[in-house]
């Protein structure tokens, strides 16, 4: 992510994400599998990762992803922590 010197995330952050929730709904209206949505929503985010990151980089983004699903942060219940 491209952040400001204070750390600010992008300007156009909110419009990405509106874009992808875009994109989500209509693959739900088409009937793609949530598991087939989310594997190409994962795969070109990768993608687009490494055009402008180096691996290790894609690594930490990827290590902190796994410790916000393992602390129950993505479930607004708390449902599946392990």
């Amino acid at each position: 992510m491209q952040f400001d010197p204070k750390g600010n995330a992008p300007a156009d952050l909110s419009h990405a994400g509106s874009v992808v929730d875009q994109a989500i709904a209509y693959m739900m209206e088409q009937r793609i599998g949530t598991l087939s949505a989310a594997s190409a929503l994962l795969g070109g985010a990768l993608g687009l990762l490494s055009r402008s990151m180096s691996d290790e980089a894609i690594v930490q983004v990827l290590n902190n992803a796994i410790a916000s699903v393992k602390a129950g942060e993505l479930r607004a219940d708390g449902e599946g922590q392990g």
